[in-house]
């Protein structure tokens, strides 16, 4: 439900920035945009940019917010970048009722191939090294194992054409879920701090990417003669994505608060509120998409598509400052951290050690996990998950418990190996 949510809002926003984009630039006559161009700006602008709002959320005090919030930001920029794709593979100046239908086919071809073979590629990688052990007991092999199928699901994403973000995506979603268990405990340990370090270090070329780009002289000569147009160009679209944010929020999460019967999954109004400044943020994909519409190996020298991509910048900027520096002080009004909460989890193990211990209750755990049941673990996420349910998740744990972790292995089902750390017991973290 929140997947299909997140996709939901994404799309309609889309819609939304580009039907309005289109009755206000018109107007302003900026240039010479067709009805590609406008839809393209729908998906720039819904590309957001939520690692600002992740890193002031605490993930154990807030779950569900944490989880919805990452989720969206993670699904929008990558169906942003699938339909900017698909706009990009039909000529939209000829618009009819075929066209629209083969775009609509086109974007959920893509969306449900990168989907399917970023999964394929996880649960390759977790046979792998499950039963055929290649360099088992070995951490480095083991890393450099787990690092290279990831690539290799980026490099077939490419190969065959396909969305490369979303093939990533769900590929370290089944990683995470199957091969991050079946390695020894160094090797968890290693690629936790190897893959945070890298995410760091990419975030870092991200923003100087950005900031090289916000000094590109040539695009702000050709609209030197008019500044105030471009002031109202990024202002206009600054407001169609705060109201675009607003017009499907609020009523997607009323919708699916309507589904809700415990009062632990359903979001609040400030939850809500959470959900929708999280968005406001544009970050480098906006960017990068808007490079690639409006220029020819980065210049250009037409006005429209100089003054696009001046906006983008300007948007960009404004948000990821502006924005970003409200957001700490935002959260800490609408959702003051709990003491008891803060006391509770400064007094669990903050050991690599604790990258290992399950986080996440579960009635029908395995036989192997039976014998941890006194592995301490963060009392929100038991309070989420602990009432009896017979929802998806429900019934997607028992055919994962029955077919695939025999297969492909995952917490509770990876063979022991002698000399391994994994099965080492925990009860010394405690």
């Amino acid at each position: 439900m929140h997947v299909c949510s997140h996709t939901g809002t994404n799309t309609n926003e889309i819609g939304h920035i580009s039907e309005s984009a289109i009755q206000f630039f018109e107007k302003m006559n900026i240039g010479n945009l067709n009805i590609g161009d406008y839809l393209a700006i729908g998906a720039i602008f819904s590309a957001t940019d939520s690692v600002c709002t992740l890193q002031v959320l605490n993930q154990d005090e807030t779950p569900l917010l944490y989880s919805l919030v990452f989720g969206e930001g993670v699904v929008n920029d990558a169906t942003s970048v699938v339909l900017f794709n698909a706009i990009q593979s039909f000529d939209l100046s000829h618009i009819n009722s075929t066209i629209a239908l083969q775009f609509v086919g086109n974007f959920l071809y893509l969306f449900t191939l990168s989907t399917l073979l970023g999964v394929l590629a996880g649960l390759l990688s977790a046979y792998i090294i499950k039963k055929l052990y290649f360099g088992r007991q070995s951490t480095d092999r083991e890393v450099a194992l787990m690092i290279l199928m990831a690539y290799l699901s980026y490099m077939l994403a490419e190969l065959f054409y396909l969305s490369a973000i979303l093939t990533v995506f769900f590929c370290g979603i089944v990683m995470s879920h199957y091969t991050w268990h079946n390695v020894t405990e160094n090797s968890r340990v290693t690629t936790k701090h190897a893959f945070a370090t890298l995410s760091f270090v990419a975030e870092i070329f991200i923003f100087l990417y950005v900031g090289m780009d916000a000094l590109d002289i040539e695009k702000w000569r050709v609209i030197s003669d008019s500044p105030g147009k471009s002031v109202g160009v990024s202002a206009i679209l600054l407001g169609l994505i705060l109201v675009g944010r607003a017009a499907f929020v609020f009523p997607l999460s009323f919708i699916s608060n309507l589904t809700k019967k415990a009062p632990c999954e359903k979001v609040d109004f400030k939850q809500q509120f959470t959900i929708w400044w999280a968005g406001l943020m544009r970050g480098a994909v906006s960017m990068a998409l808007s490079y690639n519409q409006f220029t020819s190996l980065g210049h250009t020298q037409l006005r429209g598509n100089a003054m696009m991509i001046t906006s983008t910048i300007t948007v960009v900027l404004f948000s990821t400052v502006v924005f970003g520096l409200m957001t700490k002080p935002l959260i800490r009004i609408l959702l003051p951290s709990s003491k008891h909460l803060m006391r509770m989890l400064s007094s669990e193990p903050t050991t690599p050690k604790s990258f290992i211990v399950p986080l996440l209750g579960n009635r029908n755990e395995s036989e192997a996990d039976q014998s941890n049941h006194n592995v301490r673990r963060p009392t929100s996420l038991r309070m989420l998950l602990s009432t009896p349910s017979t929802t998806v998740h429900y019934y997607w744990r028992k055919f994962d418990d029955t077919f695939m972790r025999p297969v492909f292995g995952g917490r509770g089902f990876t063979r022991f190996v002698p000399g391994s750390p994994t099965e080492q017991n925990v009860d010394q973290w405690q």
